[in-house]
């Protein structure tokens, strides 16, 4: 049995600007799965942890939802945060384990079946459209990022759970404090408190809608989670807030950074970008592999509920593993020529969506967003190139760039 390593390269995990720089972060991760595919992470200002870099011990761990939970670490945070977290009661799905995952997650689920995700197509389209029309009116130069890549998928979710337009740019202000608050240009704010004041603002804002939804139903998602029932009772109004919390943060942000860096991937692969132009049959595959070569969703966290091992190394009950999805997605074990952005990629089987029992109740709206916006960008594209240097978020959980300066004419 090997025994447990302590690899210096680990701690680019526990750091947010490690994501800002990705040659050095992919260059410690090749060195992880080589030398030290799970090693044991310590250092200030975080509790201990197992990180996991290889695609099939991630896989092994996310089979194994009894015996590597959710509850309570699921996401990489401050000792100072996570005891913040547990102290306000938060529990979204991401939090939670079976049997009550399972019966909290149907609340929502066929919001986002295939059938709900057909319905939706027109409209996506419609918003699709919208924004690509925002780009030829804006003169053929924007920050792809700030200008559109997070206002579409905005408008698709928030639509979705029935907030009122008038309240988007307020939803996407507490989403980016929330999910950027690495981020020191995200955040905006400089403390912790004020990292709860927003997510106090976010359950506040939310508890006036449950309100009224419950008074007067819509048929919205939003209105359907405020009038779920489990057991014939209601859910708590911490879990109710919880739940809008986790869709619209979500199915926000992971979009978003999906399409930004997926058009940064074809501005930088020009002979990909033509051959998807000139073949739209080829965008579901190119949509999976914008979703590997970006993969919003850093990494998630689980806890051993008892002693056991993982890839011969002894994990003990209570010990908590990073699930480095970065790492699994550019694993040279699971995928050939890993680092080459390659649209017709075949079988592609990334873990960006997670696996098993927790895999991404939204995967199915996040991978139409972005076909949708591909099929109506490429035929109006007439040229494309970088107008200054893209800029990545600081994160240990979800992010991509923040800034994607572009030139480029449309029809």
């Amino acid at each position: 049995m090997s025994m447990p390593t302590i690899d210096d390269a680990a701690k680019v995990l526990a750091d947010p600007n490690s994501y800002t720089d990705e040659t050095g972060l992919h260059a410690a991760l090749a060195r992880l799965r080589a030398k030290a595919p799970i090693a044991r992470v310590e250092v200030p200002d975080y509790r201990p942890f197992w990180a996991v870099t290889k695609h099939a011990d991630i896989l092994a761990v996310e089979r194994a939802n009894r015996l590597f939970t959710n509850w309570p670490r699921p996401v990489l945070m401050t000792a100072a945060s996570d005891d913040m977290g547990a102290a306000a009661g938060i529990r979204t799905l991401i939090h939670m384990d079976d049997p009550q995952h399972r019966v909290v997650r149907a609340i929502a689920a066929d919001w986002f079946s295939p059938k709900a995700m057909k319905a939706m197509g027109d409209r996506i389209e419609q918003l699709a459209k919208q924004y690509v029309d925002r780009m030829r009116e804006a003169g053929g130069e924007c920050d792809f990022v700030s200008e559109v890549a997070v206002n579409f998928p905005l408008y698709v979710i928030m639509s979705l759970l029935g907030v009122p337009e008038s309240d988007f740019p307020r939803m996407l202000k507490l989403t980016q404090e929330l999910v950027g608050n690495d981020d020191d240009e995200l955040r905006r704010s400089a403390s912790s408190d004020e990292t709860m004041n927003a997510l106090l603002d976010m359950f506040g804002y939310f508890q006036h809608l449950t309100a009224t939804w419950r008074e007067t139903p819509t048929g919205d998602l939003g209105s359907t989670i405020a009038n779920a029932r489990i057991d014939g009772e209601p859910l708590s109004d911490i879990d109710t807030m919880s739940y809008y919390a986790i869709i619209a943060t979500a199915g926000h942000d992971t979009t978003s950074s999906s399409i930004a860096g997926g058009l940064h991937a074809l501005i930088e692969h020009p002979e990909q970008r033509e051959m998807l132009s000139a073949d739209p049959d080829l965008i579901p595959l190119a949509t999976e592999e914008i979703i590997r070569w970006v993969t919003p969703v850093k990494a998630f966290m689980r806890t051993a509920a008892e002693d056991t091992t993982l890839g011969g190394v002894p994990i003990a009950a209570g010990d908590s593993l990073l699930l480095s999805y970065v790492s699994a997605n550019r694993d040279e074990e699971a995928f050939t020529d890993p680092f080459r952005f390659d649209i017709e990629r075949e079988p592609n089987k990334h873990v960006a969506f997670g696996f098993g029992v927790h895999f991404c109740l939204g995967a199915g709206l996040a991978r139409m967003e972005i076909s949708k916006f591909l099929a109506e960008l490429l035929p109006r594209l007439k040229s494309i190139e970088l107008n200054g240097e893209p800029r990545l978020s600081a994160t240990t959980f979800v992010g991509g760039l923040k800034h994607l300066p572009i030139r480029y004419s449309l029809i």
